[in-house]
């Protein structure tokens, strides 16, 4: 991660801005962290590229967050609105996955980075938990001002051809001093610390020992050439306890001081004080006198760090655990859990197989070529000389600490991957074998006991979450694959009309729905169209949609305000406890006319051949099966050769938080900015417009018609 001190402007490139604009929203809004976070659209992926005030080791597990995440800075995002949550009660009750993995006292505010037309991503920002339970008039306007200016100046980047993409390591923003002393002003200071009677430490962000003198050297048992640059934890093991660094984490957090009681061997208690500002932890280490100001860690014989976990992997290991809980189908896991442990334990590589008859086949990867996958890929379980194969036979995880250990087994591993050291752990979930997970790395690693563990933990939690990632994805295939079933398989061949449509299934979720869309010709120059939507999403929904298709075809021809009417009817009497809303077109090529009828549908858009569009207001009619008395009137357009009418279902336009009017509006005015273009390429384009403003929680049906010369 590059640093940067925010003092010298630099060049004027896009993420020197960002930069400059964050450390300057963290300045005046108080915020002890700030982060930002960018999206490439249809990536489905918001990847942290800006951070102030926070550490690699804390930001490390939030540096990929999905869209679908149900967390602020993704939920700014879906909403393209200000997300706050004021207190850790608060957090608790909204998001209480972030909460569990942050138990500490703050407040939060999320924000989407926008312009007219794109979302780029959001500014996350915390404070200390004695914030006032709502943002100010000041506050909320420099948030949402410092988003605009970032969203200037990604769109002027991407339009200058220098986009800033989402990618790689943030860029870590540490505030400029207020002033630099002079020489003779530090060794004053130095002296100073030293006369004082409590020993005197100083940690950066991420931990590390930047400053301490000899008192508190002494006190600890140590020097002060081998503390510093050092992680205390690490240096010392008897501090090597989870509320160690929990101390310290909450410390970088929350902003608040906090303090705790250590044992150093063989008998001496120590209280340690920290203090924390933005550019770090002052910390003032004494002997315990009996006033105890935290709990007392290790043991009467300093063997307390011997069995205790590292509070790193602990919190990694409760944050994968929250996260697999949300995900869904095999690639969630395969990319939540990359995510998770490529950052806990610093991987290069990572590799997830499954168990398919008497092979392993590959599900997911990071890290690797393709080719390189493809070579190692399905191997049978008769064959022992895959590491993969034999951890996962023997139910036992496999290490091994550099090339030469790997090449005793298979020699080939280390020259195809160019990785040092491998970790193999077997997916088993109640003693049924589910595949293999792999964790490796570019340099030799000895993989120590505590490495082990974590490692083998990590595993346990991923064999259970792809297990049901599996089962779901079976039943998601096949219920997804009787919805399409029931969708047509072509459009018609109609002279003087081009058809193009598209479907899109939701990107989250194991329901499925009832959107629904046909072209029927009727004769040499008239067709019917019709597009809809099923109250629901279940089979239940989609078996519907297939009784209303076919009631569509049964009726077409007929005019479009008694083809709705007969539907109506007909759903009545079935009674399926379900509404549907429909907008059926009849268009006579011949004299360029078009009739609309609507059950509750959205309005259609059209493109008239000058580029114009507009918004259609056809008689907006009950939905179909609530009424069955209720009649359908229809209105009757010109359709000019050119001109292009679009049908559409919700899941284009609507987003939570979002106006439907205006996102209607915002949809015509991009058809009429995309020109005349073929229709396949057309209907790509409105399909990415609506993924751009929303990751889509709802399907998608779209319907595009253009008319042109009879027999043309």
């Amino acid at each position: 991660m590059r640093e940067t001190d925010g003092s010298d402007p630099g060049t004027e490139s896009g993420p020197k801005l960002l930069d400059r604009a964050l450390s300057r929203v963290v300045r005046e809004t108080g915020a002890s962290v700030g982060s930002v976070y960018l999206w490439a659209p249809g990536d489905r992926i918001l990847r942290l590229v800006a951070l102030s005030g926070g550490s690699r080791q804390v930001a490390a597990p939030w540096a990929r967050v999905s869209l679908v995440d149900p967390i602020p800075a993704a939920e700014a995002v879906r909403e393209r609105r200000l997300v706050w949550v004021g207190s850790h009660a608060e957090l608790s009750f909204r998001y209480p996955r972030l909460a569990f993995v942050l138990p500490y006292h703050l407040a939060l505010a999320a924000a989407p980075i926008t312009t007219s037309t794109t979302v780029w991503g959001s500014v996350v920002l915390l404070w200390p938990g004695s914030h006032q339970p709502q943002l100010s008039a000041y506050e909320r306007e420099t948030v949402e001002s410092t988003c605009d200016r970032m969203g200037a100046v990604l769109q002027n980047a991407a339009e200058d051809g220098h986009p800033v993409l989402a990618g790689g390591e943030p860029h870590l923003w540490s505030p400029p001093r207020p002033r630099r002393p002079a020489l003779v002003e530090a060794l004053a200071a130095v002296d100073f610390a030293g006369r004082l009677p409590e020993g005197c430490c100083a940690l950066d962000l991420e931990g590390r020992i930047t400053f301490i003198d000899a008192t508190a050297a002494d006190l600890v048992g140590s020097s002060v050439p081998n503390l510093l640059g050092a992680l205390p934890w690490e240096a010392l093991p008897w501090l090597d306890d989870p509320a160690v660094e929990d101390r310290y984490r909450a410390a970088v957090i929350s902003r608040r001081p906090t303090s705790f009681t250590a044992l150093c061997p063989p008998d001496r208690r120590l209280d340690f004080r920290l203090y924390p500002d933005a550019s770090g932890i002052s910390v003032l280490i004494t002997p315990a006198d009996g006033t105890v100001p935290g709990a007392i860690l290790g043991s009467e014989h300093g063997e307390g760090h011997a069995a205790s976990a590292r509070a790193g992997s602990l919190y990694d290991l409760m944050h994968l655990a929250a996260t697999l809980t949300e995900a869904v189908s095999v690639r969630d896991v395969v990319e939540l859990a990359a995510d998770q442990v490529m950052s806990a334990f610093g991987a290069q590589g990572f590799v997830v197989a499954v168990a398919e008859g008497d092979r392993l086949r590959v599900v997911g990867h990071r890290g690797y070529r393709p080719e390189v996958i493809d070579r190692l890929d399905l191997p049978p379980f008769r064959d022992e000389t895959s590491p993969a194969v034999r951890a996962l036979i023997r139910g036992m995880p496999l290490f091994f600490a550099s090339p030469g250990e790997m090449a005793r087994l298979n020699p080939d591993i280390p020259r195809l991957t160019g990785r040092a050291s491998w970790a193999f752990l077997p997916l088993i979930v109640s003693g049924r074998p589910v595949g293999c997970c792999v964790v490796s790395y570019d340099e030799p690693r000895p993989f120590t006991p505590d490495d082990r563990a974590a490692l083998t933990s990590f595993a346990g939690l991923i064999a259970q979450a792809l297990d049901r990632a599996r089962l779901y994805d079976a039943k998601h295939q096949l219920a997804h694959g009787l919805q399409t079933g029931l969708l047509p398989a072509a459009l018609p061949d109609v002279p003087g009309l081009e058809a193009a449509a598209r479907y899109l299934a939701a990107t989250h979720g194991m329901d499925i729905g009832g959107d629904f869309y046909d072209v029927i010709r009727l004769d040499d120059t008239t067709v019917a169209a019709a597009i809809g939507d099923v109250q629901g999403h279940n089979v239940r929904a989609a078996a519907l949609m297939g009784q209303v298709r076919t009631a569509v075809h049964a009726t077409a021809g007929a005019p479009p305000g008694e083809v709705l009417t007969r539907i109506n009817r007909l759903l009545t009497d079935l009674d399926p406890g379900l509404f549907t809303s429909c907008l059926y077109v009849h268009i006579d090529l011949a004299r360029h006319r078009a009739h609309l009828a609507s059950a509750g549908h959205l309005p259609p858009l059209l493109r008239h051949p000058d580029g114009r569009a507009e918004v259609l207001d056809p008689p907006h009619g009950l939905l179909l099966g609530v009424d069955p008395a209720a009649d359908y009137e229809a209105t009757e357009i010109p359709i000019l050769p050119g001109a292009v009418l679009a049908l559409y279902t919700d899941g284009l336009v609507e987003a939570p938080g979002a106006d439907l009017g205006d996102a209607i509006t915002d949809l015509a005015e991009h058809l009429a900015r995309a020109g005349h273009q073929p229709m396949d390429t057309l209907a790509d384009v409105l399909i990415r417009h609506g993924r751009a403003t929303d990751p889509h929680s709802d399907d998608i049906a779209l319907l595009l018609l253009r008319p042109g010369p009879v027999g043309g």
